[in-house]
């Protein structure tokens, strides 16, 4: 017997005041209807109704198993729209993983602007280094860098493209000379940002050829907003993301070298498991991100590119 199905027929018998009326609103039998409440008062060892010829009459057991009966009916028919609406209705909580810097940088000033459209999405923006297993650790989405498109069974949205910047601090240049080529790089402090998504190894490449500087062990760090305060405090050259670079430029407590490479470039990715039945929020929070990030990277770029900000 199904529960949920003769909790149904027993509402609609006492709701239409027969058998025969509750079977064609049903679009069941008057025998199936009739064994079905049979059926449930067996399995509860209780008279629900009592019966005549004439009319229907509850017992008190089933005045009070009719009142739990709508109350549980009314919920899955709740859960059951709420499922049913959420590719159509952005609500709930969205479960949205970063690495550090971007989700700084980037998603945190965004998710108060999105929440302000959809308001009855509840972002929980979880940080980290390292990139997760999605499914496993139960996030809707995950934004990362990469410098192709992740191979992988999961849906990839590219929200746009970032780029590293040679930086240093004035007081650090005061006194020395700036660096004109990559190779005057040799003749610096230069320290060493510890990023699984980045490679240890400054690569420049021109017209001329590529040509590598590994920075030393003076100094490193596994995120690039402690590099950027060691590096405004004078203690060397670093190589930082441009979104985390141009706030120091801004403050003129960093200045960029070698302003005509761009090193480190890759790709934003939104990533999340299939398209078929999309949640709203997951769809909608994409789209926004789709929407926004490319104009916040654009303003990054004209930062890092004028040379007002350039050594």
């Amino acid at each position: 017997m199904d529960i949920f199905q003769a909790m149904r027929v027993f509402v609609r018998v006492v709701e239409t005041g027969s058998f025969t009326a509750a079977a064609q609103a049903l679009g069941y039998s008057t025998a199936q209807t009739s064994r079905l409440l049979s059926e449930l008062e067996s399995s509860l060892q209780a008279r629900l109704l009592q019966r005549s010829t004439r009319r229907l009459a509850l017992t008190e057991v089933g005045t009070r198993y009719l009142e739990r009966c709508r109350m549980i009916l009314g919920e899955i028919e709740d859960a059951n729209a709420e499922a049913a609406g959420a590719h159509l209705i952005p609500r709930g909580h969205l479960r949205v993983q970063s690495t550090t810097g971007l989700g700084i940088q980037l998603l945190a000033p965004l998710v108060a602007r999105y929440t302000e459209l959809y308001p009855q999405v509840h972002v929980d923006l979880t940080l980290s280094q390292r990139q997760p297993d999605l499914l496993e650790e139960g996030h809707d989405l995950v934004i990362t860098l990469s410098a192709h498109l992740p191979d992988s069974e999961l849906i990839g949205q590219p929200l746009g493209s970032i780029f590293s910047v040679i930086s240093a601090a004035p007081s650090y240049l005061k006194d020395r000379n700036i660096p004109t080529v990559p190779d005057d790089l040799h003749q610096h402090r230069c320290l060493h940002l510890v990023d699984p998504l980045f490679t240890d190894s400054w690569t420049f490449r021109d017209d001329q050829g590529e040509q590598v500087i590994r920075p030393g062990n003076v100094f490193q760090v596994n995120v690039a907003e402690a590099m950027a305060k060691a590096a405004e405090a004078g203690l060397g050259v670093c190589l930082l993301p441009d979104y985390v670079a141009v706030g120091s430029y801004q403050r003129g407590s960093l200045v960029r070298l070698l302003p005509h490479y761009r090193l480190h470039e890759k790709s934003i990715y939104a990533l999340y498991p299939s398209r078929r039945f999309l949640d709203a929020k997951v769809k909608t929070w994409v789209e926004f991100l789709k929407q926004e990030i490319p104009k916040v990277l654009e303003g990054h770029q004209a930062i890092v590119d004028d040379p007002a900000h350039w050594a």
